[in-house]
């Protein structure tokens, strides 16, 4: 199973980190891995290159465990109220993406928010 936890301080959601893997289908064959791979790239991708936002991730290249911090959501790291305003609202997109999602493969995916203030 994959457990995606976002992290949320004063009502936004700013990161996320994505643990285990799917169950799916085999390592290397696994459609809803790869669908959760290409969407959190995507979301690195247009942080960066499409709304100049700051992102920093990691990916464990062991485990797969991938962790997302776009603090630019935020307004103690971002003063442009339109970059906090699109990275947070891209974030919770995908929240709510893998919240449907969690409806067709709940025996795979696990969605969660807490709340937690940037380091």
């Amino acid at each position: 199973m994959t457990k995606i936890t976002f992290f949320m301080s004063d009502g936004v959601r700013w990161g996320f980190e994505e643990t285990g893997h799917t169950g799916f289908g085999e390592i290397g064959d696994d459609v809803l891995c790869a669908a959760l791979s290409a969407m959190t790239m995507l979301i690195v991708n247009a942080i960066e290159v499409t709304f100049f936002g700051k992102v920093d991730y990691v990916i464990d290249e062991n485990t797969t465990d991938i962790k997302v911090l776009a603090k630019c959501a935020l307004p103690a790291y971002e003063e442009d109220e339109r970059v906090r305003f699109a990275v947070g609202g891209l974030i919770s997109a995908y929240f709510y993406q893998l919240m449907d999602m969690m409806e067709d493969y709940p025996d795979h995916l696990q969605v969660d928010t807490i709340e937690k203030d940037p380091e």
